[in-house]
């Protein structure tokens, strides 16, 4: 991104946003929102970052604590839809396999810098060999499939490790930065990147610790299909703010959406879509989550549908233990898993699996073989009310088979840190993703079961078996789909019978959208992406949206 010339007004604006009409009828509360008459209609209003509670200025895509707005400058070689893992090219125009240990990719021509640089295959490699330098901003994994890189014109090649077809769709996913302006950065890990410099649609506009403002780029490459002129990020932390402040585009989940969001306005809608499944993750090095019978008594003692009703109000379902999200990857379910992989509550046979290590109940108490009672610490993000919902009905059922479980829920920042550095007991978390592969290979690869104390970017709770790392291998060699779907259903049945996540239900894509001044969004008709406005997805979203006209043009 690059500064631009838009009035300060403009960011002034934004912050007044929008009169909020508390209309008080008993006991009722009605909230009324309406876009800002002095925002343009080019304008819009987005909830997509969070200031704590003041913004920092970051915009290095690959630090985790950047702004969001980072991935809308900066761009990938494919994006993919996380629903279904449809690929759409994007700085890589053409990407082909000439066989299982290479991926070639045809980088973009006409591509520009924000600063008017032609963007070339060398900043693609500087790239890559800037992760690979940094693997701290390897934020994708590629390093860990790539083994060198070649340039043959405008093609890109990537020689792999091994046999690895879908190592194409990570190296994709990994954001391109310009050569002649990061070479002469002394430390790319610590670096903020204030002004930054771009392919994407959007530019840096006005800053400030409360929000920032970004103006279409345009110069950019599909120009033509951007027809939103400005963004105004505002650093909002609350729910009244996001139903009230007149947002064209939120991400959030809002208790009461239909009468809170949804009754706002008339041009309010939202989408919720299955994003992953959300469970307990154990840590596999602590007694005693180490220990199978444990892990499946506490399965099998929990109602999932109570805890996925009060985490989503019945907006979601609950969720299997095979690690896949229904519906959308129901074509490869094994059909010899029952009941969808949905583990029905049997307080029986959790009990029974718990007596197998030496479990009893004592009166109330579930008492190990050391005469204690089990007592389990649950880590969870301050924040994230539909999490504590979800913590607080298990805490519910399994102290009703004696079971001691205390809530631990440090800011967000603290959280990811604990999850990462396996610093917990058991944690709120997930699993799931929209490549199949991927899903496992994130939640079982040994390569990813760092040290207690060493941080790791998936696996987090340190899943190490051998035999699994070879069927892991053995699918990342193939490129016949009937062998896949046969490793598949090996790998779900390791999710489901060693649990080494105990899913509960599924986490949704909170996607909040207002049509008064753009239309195109997502839907579950028309599901081209997912409808979160954080990561990549929005590059796609911003081409799809058109802008409404109005008879009096721009307010």
């Amino acid at each position: 991104m690059k500064h631009t010339s838009r009035p300060r007004a403009l960011v002034r604006a934004a912050a007044a946003a929008t009169a909020a009409a508390l209309l008080l009828a008993g006991c009722s509360i009605q909230i009324r929102s309406q876009p800002d008459p002095t925002i343009g209609d080019d304008t819009m209003l987005i909830n997509a970052d969070k200031g704590n509670p003041q913004f920092e200025r970051n915009f290095n895509p690959f630090l985790t604590n950047k702004r969001t707005a980072s991935t809308w400058i900066y761009e990938p070689l494919l994006e993919i839809n996380p629903l279904d893992n449809e690929i759409t090219p994007w700085l890589a125009s053409e990407t082909t396999l000439p066989d299982a240990r290479t991926v070639d990719m045809t980088i973009r021509s006409g591509v520009e810098w924000s600063d008017g640089t032609e963007m070339t295959p060398a900043d693609v490699v500087y790239t890559f060999d800037l992760i690979k330098e940094n693997p701290s901003l390897d934020l994708k994994g590629a390093w860990q499939h790539i083994e060198t890189i070649e340039t043959r014109g405008d093609h890109v090649v990537f020689h792999l490790q091994t046999d690895d077809v879908p190592a194409m769709e990570i190296i994709g996913q990994t954001t391109i930065v310009p050569e002649h302006l990061w070479k002469d950065v002394d430390d790319p890990t610590t670096f903020r990147n204030p002004d930054p410099v771009g392919t994407g649609p959007f530019t840096l506009g006005n800053y400030s610790p409360q929000q920032y403002s970004m103006d279409k780029n345009e110069s950019y490459w599909q120009a033509d299909k951007i027809e939103i002129g400005h963004l105004i990020l505002p650093a909002t932390n609350n729910q009244l703010d996001t139903v009230t402040r007149g947002y064209d585009w939120s991400y959030s989940f809002i208790s009461d959406v239909e009468g809170t969001w949804g009754a706002a306005s008339p041009d309010n809608h939202f989408w919720f879509p299955p994003g992953g499944v959300i469970g307990l993750v154990p840590n596999l090095t602590k007694a005693p989550f180490d220990d199978v019978n444990v892990r499946r008594g506490i399965a099998l003692a929990l109602d999932r549908g109570p805890i996925a009703e009060s985490a989503t109000e019945g907006y979601l379902e609950p969720a299997g233990q095979t690690g896949l999200i229904l519906p959308n990857q129901e074509d490869d379910l094994d059909p010899s898993i029952p009941n969808d992989g949905i583990i029905e509550q049997d307080v029986d046979g959790a009990l029974a699996a718990f007596a197998e290590s030496g479990y009893t109940q004592q009166g109330d108490r579930l008492v190990g073989p050391d005469g204690q009672q089990l007592k389990i610490t649950i880590l969870t993000a301050n924040g994230y009310t539909d999490w504590l919902r979800a913590v607080q009905e298990v805490r519910s059922q399994l102290g009703a088979i004696g079971i001691d479980v205390q809530i631990q829920a440090p800011q967000p920042a603290g959280y990811q840190s604990a999850i990462a550095n396996g610093e917990f007991d058991m944690a709120m978390g997930g699993m799931g993703n929209g490549n199949v592969y991927q899903a496992f290979n994130n939640l079982l690869n040994s390569d990813f079961a760092t040290p207690i104390g060493e941080t790791t970017a998936a696996n987090y709770e340190r899943f190490s078996d051998p035999a699994v790392d070879e069927l892991l291998d053995e699918w990342k060699a193939s490129t016949d789909p009937a062998d896949q779907q046969r490793l598949s259903y090996q790998l779900q049945n390791v999710v489901y019978d060693q649990l080494p996540v105990i899913g509960l239900y599924y986490g949704g894509l909170w996607g909040l959208f207002n049509d008064a001044k753009f239309t195109g969004w997502p839907t579950a008709e028309d599901p081209y992406m997912a409808p979160q406005n954080y990561d990549q997805a929005p590059l796609l979203i911003f081409t799809k949206l058109k802008r409404v006209q109005n008879d009096g043009g721009d307010q």
